[in-house]
């Protein structure tokens, strides 16, 4: 009876241990908000100011695989962006305020709005 009561209490530990483990693993940084231009990692800086013109050759990189959507900051600095595909077509070429989560120089994407 006692060793049933061991096994139980150790049982519980430790999917009270996993569960704990695996809710700090969903846990993120803040987000952020970012301001620039809508490029794509092919074209990177060519696409450093905004231009309306720009927009096709941006698309037209991403649509046929050559590139994924990206952000240039302040003229200098490639953050790849993961997500909001359609919200970044829209505003490719142009300047966007992208907020999402940043690790290193990539951006999971949470919203796309035009820049000011």
């Amino acid at each position: 009876m006692a060793n049933c009561k061991l096994w139980r209490n150790f049982l519980l530990s430790g999917l009270l241990g996993a569960f704990l483990l695996a809710g700090a693993s969903f846990v993120h940084a803040d987000d952020q908000t970012l301001v620039g231009v809508v490029s794509n990692t092919h074209c990177g800086l060519k696409h450093s100011t905004a231009d309306a013109s720009g927009a096709g050759c941006v698309n037209t990189c991403v649509d046929a695989g050559r590139g994924t959507y990206a952000l240039v900051v302040d003229g200098s600095k490639i953050y790849k962006l993961e997500g909001g595909t359609a919200e970044l077509k829209k505003l490719a070429g142009l300047e966007a305020k992208v907020t999402g989560n940043v690790d290193g120089m990539t951006m999971q994407v949470a919203s796309v709005v035009a820049g000011s």
